[in-house]
């Protein structure tokens, strides 16, 4: 097919096609496949094809001032902005705006555009307003592939669609995009203007706010959460030890008198049961699973593993990256030989799988289940040179295709029901009878440990079996929830705010998650940027900030993660053509309308932290070109100079490490009489040295001393 168009083009030279790319190196790919070798400027030509690129989004909604000069200024009396329609520019950038006119130009002389964007959502926007600003008349027809491989780029051009049919993709890509405009630039201006002081940018967003919501409330339940303790009754009995399954005693006193009694009463078993089972294998990777997975074994924040695995996808080594899916499209159940085949490095596993026919597991391969794409495998490109960085994400990514094909892991699960007197007690274990696909895993650490206490194999009991055992007592104390991590965070915007575990019921869930899988990694990062949240080792926590803004906002809507999750389901809805995007906008200007009323006539508390806003995809921020003031050093999020890992803590007097009784590091907030900044406190902190500060009184000086302060060695202060 590729042959026959060659031919034709080369007849018909003035019939010209323009491709575009997503990016250079993209192009460069595609180019090289069908034949436009020659490079000119800004894109490849040859064989009846011009080839270009764009480098990420050329244009963006326009901005409230190229409505109206009014609304330049952030002022509570012109709100609610709403534009009678929602137009385009292009961004500011000497860059883009070369790129484009080469596009431009492109377009304008072609027969016929070839649209070989990143093939989702955002791809699909990004290049329909590029072709929109260009005033593209002619016909498009769409690239679509799932890896950047040459046969797969072979099979794109032979199958090339009408790009009409990507409409509704566009559709929602434009509805998300006036979605985070009217609330993003609405309620951020409305919210500043209404609640913030000294400069304050309280910024907010349709994604972000909830986001932030859920971290918000979790502080909130660990901050209110008191401790109690508790005393349990155990005991001993044939090297097994078992609970009892009454209530935790709430005293010391009732544990002993508990003890007591079971010291004069045999042991006795009354019910014994062995079953057998299998552990299911696991799923094959969508974005927010490797994510979370990532987190967990390497502690990779979620833009981190999407960074990686784009590279490996450029790289074509994996399939398409931000896929919301566990599963393929039955047509790949025929290539999957091939591809475990090419996976030379893994042989020992591959031989275990192809010893027989590849099943068509309806885990695995399902029509209905596939989205845009299909879930991320190798594609069975052997791969070159790669960081640690990539070689961790492939290796995760072609073990979790081999699990899937790989035997069932076979185990044991063992309850022991007893008594001692009329207290009953329960043991349970757990013995790995085949490993089957966790040999899979038998080199990680947390696997390892796994395996060796589920190895603890419980003795045979028979009913009725009788003797001595050991009692005694435990105290425990009641733990507050745990903090957020990346994995959790992700899993919790994946289901809403929901806790769920059950893989089947979290797929039931994912159309009503808060953002998307390409998406949410942006959203985390934002609110770090923001100064809204912080990280501590691997917990995510909410700053003051954080929470003043959560606790001012009173309109739950704005906060409510199964809400911002409908909107979410609206949009997919939207994708398939089952919504229209007048009615979500329709419905989006009536949300904002009501806001804006409600928040104007209420009271809230006053914020005084300077935030610095940036321009993302959720639009909180405003304007991308004019940036507030920046935010005020905040010097307990520095570490201790002295410690490296504590964190410094306001005093009354001083800065000090929060670990201050072992460490002993403090910086006075005055020194020689002069009262220090927060700037200076920050330079002594990271440069060792301010610069020349005025106004130090010294004793036996009838004037006020120049000079700089610096630390030494031994985390003196000196002035120099």
């Amino acid at each position: 097919m590729i042959e026959a168009l060659s031919s034709i083009s080369n007849c018909l030279s003035n019939h010209m096609k323009v491709c575009i790319a997503e990016k250079p190196s993209v192009a460069k790919d595609i180019a090289s496949v069908i034949g436009a070798k020659q490079r000119k400027d800004g894109y490849y030509e040859g064989n009846g094809y011009q080839v270009t690129w764009t480098f990420g989004h050329f244009c963006t909604l326009k901005e409230p001032h190229d409505y109206t000069p009014q609304w330049k200024s952030w002022r509570l009396e012109d709100l609610p902005m709403i534009p009678p329609s929602f137009g385009i520019k292009l961004i500011d950038n000497s860059g883009v705006l070369k790129q484009f006119g080469i596009i431009e130009k492109l377009v304008q002389e072609a027969d016929e555009v070839i649209n070989c964007g990143d093939a989702g959502q955002e791809g699909e926007l990004i290049q329909r307003w590029v072709l929109l600003k260009a005033k593209c008349t002619v016909p498009v027809k769409r690239l679509w592939i799932s890896s950047l491989t040459e046969v797969a780029i072979k099979e794109g051009f032979e199958k090339l669609q009408e790009g009409s049919k990507f409409d509704n993709l566009y559709a929602a890509g434009s509805a998300r995009a006036i979605g985070d405009w009217l609330l993003g630039m609405n309620a951020t201006r409305l919210f500043t203007k209404k609640y913030g002081q000294n400069k304050a940018v309280l910024s907010i967003g349709r994604v972000q706010t909830p986001t932030l919501a859920i971290i918000a409330q979790r502080q909130k339940e660990i901050n209110e959460f008191v401790i109690e303790e508790y005393w349990e009754l155990k005991t001993i009995y044939r090297e097994t030890e078992f609970t009892a399954t009454i209530d935790r005693l709430k005293t010391f006193e009732k544990a002993e008198k508990g003890l007591a009694y079971l010291m004069e009463h045999p042991f006795e078993i009354t019910d014994y049961e062995k079953k057998e089972g299998k552990e299911g294998n696991p799923k094959l990777y969508d974005l927010t699973a490797l994510q979370v997975d990532s987190n967990k074994k390497y502690g990779y924040s979620a833009e981190d593993t999407l960074k990686y695995i784009q590279l490996l996808y450029e790289k074509k080594l994996v399939t398409y990256p931000r896929v919301d899916t566990t599963y393929l499209s039955e047509d790949l159940h025929p290539k999957m030989a091939g591809i475990l085949q090419q996976l030379t490095p893994y042989r020992q596993y591959t031989e275990v799988i192809l010893a027989n026919p590849i099943p068509k597991l309806k885990a695995v391969f399902d029509d209905k289940k596939v989205t845009d794409h299909h879930a991320i495998i190798p594609t069975g490109v052997s791969p070159g040179a790669l960081s640690l960085d990539e070689k961790r994400i492939y290796d995760m990514i072609v073990r979790r295709l081999l699990a899937a094909f790989y035997p069932e892991c076979r185990v044991a699960t063992t309850t022991v029901l007893g008594k001692v007197g009329q207290v009953e007690f329960k043991a349970t274990g757990k013995q790995i009878l085949e490993m089957g696909w966790r040999e899979l895993y038998q080199h990680e650490t947390a696997t390892k440990k796994d395996a060796a206490e589920a190895e603890k194999v419980m003795p045979n009991f028979e009913i009725g079996e009788s003797g001595p055992h050991e009692p005694r007592i435990h105290h425990g104390k009641t733990s507050p929830p745990k903090n957020y991590t990346e994995a959790t965070l992700l899993r919790a915007m994946e289901t809403a705010g929901k806790q769920v575990d059950d893989d089947e019921m979290r797929e039931l869930l994912k159309d009503n998650g808060i953002g998307r899988p390409s998406t949410r990694a942006n959203i985390i990062e934002t609110l770090f940027r923001r100064k809204y949240i912080e990280k501590k080792k691997k917990n995510l926590v909410a700053t003051q900030t954080g929470m003043d803004l959560i606790d001012t906002i009173q309109v739950e809507l704005l906060k409510s993660a199964e809400l911002t999750g409908l909107w979410e389901k609206k949009l997919r809805l939207i994708e398939k053509g089952e919504y229209a995007l007048e009615d979500f906008k329709k419905e989006l200007i009536d949300m904002v309308v009501n806001l804006t009323q409600e928040v104007k006539r209420t009271h809230g508390r006053i914020i005084n932290v300077i935030t610095e806003p940036t321009t993302t995809t959720d639009q909180g921020a405003g304007s991308a070109k004019k940036s507030p003031p920046k935010p005020e050093i905040d010097i307990e999020t520095l570490h201790c100079p002295k410690c490296k890992d504590k964190l410094l803590k306001k005093g009354k007097t001083a800065f000090g490490c929060v670990n201050f009784q072992v460490c002993g590091f403090k910086i006075p907030y005055q020194l020689m009489g002069k009262t220090l900044t927060n700037k200076q406190v920050y330079d002594l902190l990271s440069k060792g040295k301010t610069t020349k500060i005025k106004g130090f009184q010294i004793p036996g000086s009838d004037h006020p001393v120049e000079g700089k302060l610096e630390m030494d060695g031994d985390f003196n202060i000196n002035l120099a």
